[in-house]
């Protein structure tokens, strides 16, 4: 299996017996079977090919900001994608400036690979005067990331911008759905129950002036800042907000600011975040999350739904 990955990826992009503490932003976790770098789209195509015909498990790993692996890590490949899948093109300087002439709800497209990452996408949006993509800046995921769970923050969801998604489909051919094709809920897309591949998307973004981009950025990260644990490894917020309530205040209101599970503990800064004060290992994080569900279900009858990943053993 090794040979025959380092013939599809070249052996200076495959690593064997790889620590995923290094590339989950949790910090934590196991070794991981191999780990491959990709770097367009017809080297990815070849290699899930070969991974669906040896049925070898495998994830694409985006900035592992969204993931748990086991402290006995992954028997599979993690993919990740690197190369032409970081490209971000913007609409030409005459056909922005034309849509700024026109209409005030103009519309700029966008075009942003899988592997792009949000803060840097939304970092050039506002430097060509474009509005749309503020809530993502200080997201710490890839767009591939954020289009399959809808990320959001601040008013703001990718399903608002999205325009359409090119894809590989679970037959390995490259399909394309409208932005209203894509079942984007929250923290959700079609993507949650088909093992499709985002390729890359097409963003709608809106004329807008700069300082105001700026300033909204600049107010949302501020805000980041303030009420989040930014100083520790986390997983960002980690149960979806149920419906009518905040996970968070329901964490609190159960009494588990500041709970700990070895080296884990609900943040004392915001209860919504898990965080790894520095020695916490996967089981840690993992026993934490499932005692605060326990919890919150027996103090207010709500069932908390982890936002994070998990792969590999948990018990």
């Amino acid at each position: 299996m090794e040979h025959r990955l380092a013939e599809i990826v070249g052996k200076e992009n495959l690593l064997k017996d790889v620590p995923m503490w290094r590339y989950t932003t949790f910090r934590v976790g196991g070794d991981a079977s191999y780990l491959v770098n990709v770097e367009n789209e017809e080297i990815l195509i070849a290699l899930l090919k070969l991974l669906k015909e040896k049925e070898m498990p495998y994830y694409l790993l985006g900035n592992g900001s969204n993931l748990l692996v086991s402290d006995q890590g992954y028997d599979g490949v993690m993919i990740r994608l690197g190369g032409d899948f970081s490209k971000i093109e913007w609409a030409e300087q005459a056909e922005q400036s034309a849509a700024r002439d026109s209409v005030p709800d103009a519309v700029v497209i966008c075009h942003a690979s899988a592997a792009a990452m949000l803060t840097h996408m939304a970092q050039e949006a506002s430097e060509h005067d474009l509005a749309g993509l503020e809530f993502a800046y200080g997201i710490p995921g890839t767009v591939g990331g954020a289009i399959v769970m809808n990320a959001g923050a601040y008013g703001g969801e990718m399903c608002q911008i999205v325009e359409s998604v090119r894809l590989l489909d679970e037959d390995l051919q490259v399909v394309t759905l409208k932005g209203d094709e894509m079942a984007f809920g929250y923290r959700t897309s079609i993507l949650k129950k088909k093992p499709y591949v985002v390729l890359s998307v097409k963003l709608k973004l809106h004329p807008g002036d700069k300082k105001e981009i700026m300033a909204k950025m600049n107010t949302n990260m501020t805000a980041r800042k303030e009420k989040q644990p930014l100083e520790y490894p986390s997983a960002g917020s980690t149960f979806k907000r149920p419906e009518g309530y905040f996970a968070g205040k329901l964490i609190q209101d159960a009494g588990l600011r500041g709970y700990r599970v070895g080296g884990a503990q609900v943040s004392e800064k915001h209860c919504g975040f898990v965080i790894n004060t520095g020695n916490a290992t996967a089981a840690d994080i993992y026993h934490l999350i499932r005692d605060v569900q326990s919890k919150v279900r027996e103090t207010s009858e709500v069932t908390l739904e982890p936002e994070v990943i998990m792969l590999g053993e948990f018990n």
